[in-house]
This record gives C-alpha cells, sequence and structure tokens, in this order.
C-alpha cells in the first residue's frame, strides 16, 4: 500500500484541532493563574503585590510600570498571534468562503452590537459610558477550555463555529481598540508607522522570511504607534497581518504558520497566565459586590451574560429564517445557545479595555469584579445547558 500525501485541507483540519486543544488548555492554566491573582490580592501580600505592579521598569527612553510592560508590551505577542490567526482563517481556514463566513461574522456582530447596548442602557449621559466596549469581547481561550469540558460528544462544527466567532469577535476588539481607545494621533509618528507597514508589506511580497526583519520592523511600528497616540498593541496585530502566508499547498512551510506553531504555545502558557497575574488581582469586599449593582456592574454582566447569547442567537435565527445560512449538520439550536453563552466569557480583553476605559481605581476594581462575574455565569450556564442537552437531547432542539 502506498502512503499518499495529506491533502492541504486536511492538513489545515489538523492544524485547527491542534489549535483547539491548545487554547483549551491554555484556558485552564489561565483560570489558576486569575484564581492565584485573586488570592494574592485578598492576601496579606496584597502590598506587595501591588507595589510589584506599579514597580517602574525603566528603558532608554521610555518608562513604564511593570502592568504596563505587561498591557502594552507583553500583550504585543499577544496580538501579533491574534494577526496571525485571523489571516489564517480568513486565507485558508473557516472564513475562507462567503457562505462559511456569514454565519459567524453576522453571530459575531450580534455578540458585540447587542451587550455594548445593553451596557450604553444601563450608563447613557455618565462619564462611566467610556466602559461600553468591555462586555462586547470573547476570551477564545477560557470559551474554547469550557467548551472542550461541557461539550463533549457535540459535533465538530460548534467548536468550529465559536472558535471562528470568537477570531472575528477578536477583530472587532481590535477595531474598536484602534478607533476609540487611542490618544489624539500625532500626524508625523503616524506617518512613520505607515512607512514602517509598507516597508514590511513590500517584504512580505518578495517572499522575505527571516524572522529579524519583521522583529525589527515590529519594534519600529510599536514606538512608532506608543509616540502617535495609537494603543501600540495594534502594531502586534499589523505584523501578524502582513506575515507572508504562503498557499494552501506551502502553508505549512510558510512563516505564518512557522510562527503561529512556535508562538502559540507562549501565547497561551505564558503571554495570557501572565497578564492574568498582572490584572485578575480584584480586592474583594462587601462594597465591591454591592457596586456590581451600579451601571458599570449591571452593564458589563448584562452585556456579556445576557447580551451575548442574545445577540448571538438572534442573528443565526434570522440568517437561517431568510435563507442565508443553513444550520451545519448535526447541530441543533440548543448547540447554538450553548456556544452564545460561553461567548459571554469575556476575561482577557474585556480586562484589557477595562484598563483603558476608567481612571478611577474604584470603577476599574467595579468593571473587574462584574467581568469575572459575568465569566462565571457564563461558564456555568453553558456547563449546565450542554449537561442537559445531553441528557434530554429531544427536548433541546
Amino acid at each position: 500500500m502506498t502512503n499518499t500525501p495529506p491533502r492541504a485541507i486536511d492538513r489545515i483540519s489538523a492544524a485547527f484541532l491542534s489549535f483547539f486543544h491548545q487554547e483549551s488548555a491554555g484556558g485552564v492554566l489561565l483560570l489558576l493563574c486569575a484564581a492565584v491573582a485573586m488570592a494574592l490580592a485578598n492576601s496579606p501580600l496584597a502590598a506587595s503585590y501591588e507595589a510589584l505592579l506599579h514597580w517602574e521598569v525603566p528603558l532608554p527612553g521610555l518608562s513604564m510600570s511593570l502592568l504596563h510592560w505587561v498591557n502594552d508590551g507583553l500583550m504585543v505577542l499577544f496580538f501579533f498571534v491574534v494577526g496571525l490567526e485571523i489571516k489564517r482563517e480568513f486565507l485558508y481556514g473557516e472564513l475562507k468562503s462567503l457562505s462559511a463566513t456569514l454565519l459567524p461574522i453576522a453571530a459575531a456582530a450580534g455578540g458585540m452590537v447587542v451587550p455594548a447596548l445593553i451596557y450604553f442602557a444601563f450608563n447613557a449621559g455618565l462619564p462611566t459610558l467610556s466602559g461600553w466596549a468591555i462586555p462586547m469581547s470573547t476570551d477564545i481561550a477560557f470559551s474554547l477550555g469550557v467548551l472542550a469540558f461541557a461539550a463533549r460528544g457535540v459535533p465538530k462544527s460548534v467548536a468550529v463555529f465559536l472558535t471562528a466567532l470568537a477570531i472575528v469577535d477578536d477583530l472587532g476588539g481590535i477595531v474598536v481598540l484602534a478607533l476609540f481607545y487611542s490618544a489624539a494621533p500625532s500626524l508625523a509618528a503616524l506617518g512613520a508607522a505607515a512607512l514602517i507597514c509598507a516597508a514590511l508589506f513590500l517584504c512580505a511580497r518578495r517572499g522575505v522570511s527571516s524572522p529579524l526583519v519583521y522583529l525589527v520592523g515590529g519594534v519600529a511600528l510599536w514606538f512608532a504607534f506608543h509616540e502617535a497616540g495609537v494603543h501600540p498593541t495594534v502594531a502586534g496585530v499589523l505584523v501578524g497581518f502582513l506575515a507572508p502566508a504562503g498557499t494552501e499547498e506551502t502553508f505549512e512551510t510558510a512563516p505564518l504558520a512557522r510562527w503561529e506553531h512556535a508562538l502559540s504555545p507562549w501565547n497561551a502558557f505564558l503571554i495570557m497566565p501572565v497578564f492574568a497575574l498582572a490584572n485578575a488581582g480584584i480586592p474583594l469586599s462587601a462594597d465591591s459586590f454591592d457596586r456590581l449593582l451600579s451601571p458599570i456592574g449591571l452593564g458589563i454582566i448584562g452585556g456579556l451574560f445576557l447580551g451575548k447569547p442574545l445577540g448571538i442567537c438572534l442573528m443565526v435565527f434570522l440568517l437561517i429564517r431568510a435563507g442565508l445560512a443553513k444550520m451545519p449538520e448535526g447541530v441543533r439550536p440548543s448547540h447554538f445557545l450553548g456556544a452564545g453563552i460561553l461567548a459571554g466569557i469575556g476575561f482577557t480583553m474585556s480586562l484589557f479595555l477595562a484598563a483603558l476605559s476608567f481612571d478611577t481605581a474604584a470603577d476599574l476594581v467595579t468593571a473587574k469584579a462584574a467581568i469575572v462575574t459575568a465569566s462565571l455565569l457564563s461558564g456555568a450556564a453553558g456547563v449546565l445547558l450542554f449537561a442537559l442537552d445531553r441528557r434530554f437531547p429531544g427536548r433541546t432542539k
């Protein structure tokens, strides 16, 4: 018997399964690090924990606290990998055709707009309206981790749908970050950033695959955006978009696939856990729970826990009812509802946007507590729904 080489579609499918399992395992570690941060913030070590986060780490011409280096520096690698994932999905993955793309894109749009409107309803006319984007986000690692645990036996297309939805959600979050969470730009620095992007684009078109070229270009782009007033993590996304991707036949050996394969474990098992350790420390008190009923708390919890599944399921229903999309084989409406509920786990990107939204410590603590509360509610509700779906499959259609 001769061994036939695997088709491109089989290799890409295998890459998706590897990504899914890696993100799932990374979600478990992320949860553990978040729990450690919570424990530190409510222990006798709380003062030392805060002092470490606000320790100034100087570099030539630039000095920021350790927390800012994590959020503005280390997270560039997180956004770089996100950029690679988005480009891969649109070129060769689940989002490459209009028919496959329409359902998760529409669902992601509904899952971003409805939560933002719910937050707006609670915070209209208040200074806290600046946090409107916080409940728009889905944490891909946490949501896929809970899905892997809770949805054993469901069709693979459910995981594909949630993954594609979360990736489109990430893209939407990046656009929001670039447009609404940046300072008034410096035109000179923006011009420098445009020149750097053009140079990297030409390198990619000419097949330059040296990681050093993109690393140097990425660092220069980070500084240009930092000086321009644009959030510097956007540099990571753009460099990811510019990475040479090859063709379906050469995809596995192209820089995009090689860099994503090399960096995804670091992203899942180092960068995101460190981010959780730095950002998930929430001092718990009776006052912090009382503030969950404030406009910030109600807007975030309502947006993530209720708005996410409502927006996602509404768009899925409308597209299928209008004949613009069809139900994937073996998938029931309850599967879409379960995926929509799990999309309400907004941890990483929501915490990131919360840190950019509020200047006062009390508002930020309230936002963090609401994000954690909504994520726990969404995770628990998703687990319960999938458990009921397995036990009574005929009653959840």
